[in-house]
């Protein structure tokens, strides 16, 4: 398949490798395609690849003791992934599966090393968002522990709605289940949360994208 990572230039991360060293970029890395529900890599897999998503959506998650997916993000057009592994060179710390067919494009270790070791500039952006993501699993987590599952609904939908027409939306269809994922609850428990919201006109359905038509009220 044709490698096309131009737009590669608008990730922070990549504008800040000169032309040179992007040219090589381009030419070692590889474009694939996947259908929706593939597994891109598992937990405790070898750290071998980084991972830009041109076109579609993943959801990175963990199963835990009992069996249940956790749902920890879920990663759009023109995000990444599988940076921190390669930093550190420990296992994939989550399952990583795409939600609809995906387009990724590839960089492979050694690549990723070079261009990592020779530009200062990459390294404190990599740190710069490693503690972004390190602030929302924090969050996540205090979520868990502190709040009730409405709350971490409200908080959810919060962090991942997009103004769209003047409204916030969340722009991929997400189902009930997915939430449940998220939140760490049944898919039964966020079913009627969401028709009560609905019922009391806090949210709306249009072609089953799930739009905040009014902010959502802390305690409900």
């Amino acid at each position: 398949m044709k490698n096309n990572l131009d737009r590669l230039r608008n990730v922070p991360l990549f504008s800040l490798i000169d032309d040179d060293q992007f040219e090589q970029l381009k030419k070692s890395s590889i474009t694939n395609r996947y259908p929706k529900g593939n597994t891109i890599c598992n937990c405790d897999d070898r750290p071998d690849k980084f991972y830009f998503i041109d076109k579609g959506s993943v959801k990175v998650s963990i199963t835990n003791d009992e069996g249940k997916e956790i749902i920890l993000a879920v990663l759009t057009e023109g995000e990444y992934f599988g940076e921190m592994a390669l930093i550190d060179g420990q296992p994939r710390s989550a399952d990583v599966k795409t939600r609809e067919k995906t387009t990724l494009h590839i960089i492979f270790r050694e690549d990723f090393d070079r261009i990592f070791k020779e530009n200062n500039k990459i390294t404190a952006s990599l740190l710069h968002k490693t503690t972004q993501r390190l602030r929302e699993a924090n969050k996540k987590i205090e979520s868990l522990a502190l709040m009730d599952v409405y709350q971490r609904i409200a908080r959810v939908f919060d962090s991942i709605t997009v103004l769209k027409d003047g409204k916030r939306c969340i722009e991929e269809r997400i189902t009930h289940q997915d939430i449940a994922n998220m939140v760490g609850s049944s898919r039964e428990r966020v079913c009627k949360i969401l028709k009560i919201l609905e019922q009391s006109n806090y949210i709306s359905k249009i072609n089953n994208i799930i739009c905040i038509n009014k902010k959502l009220p802390y305690n409900f």
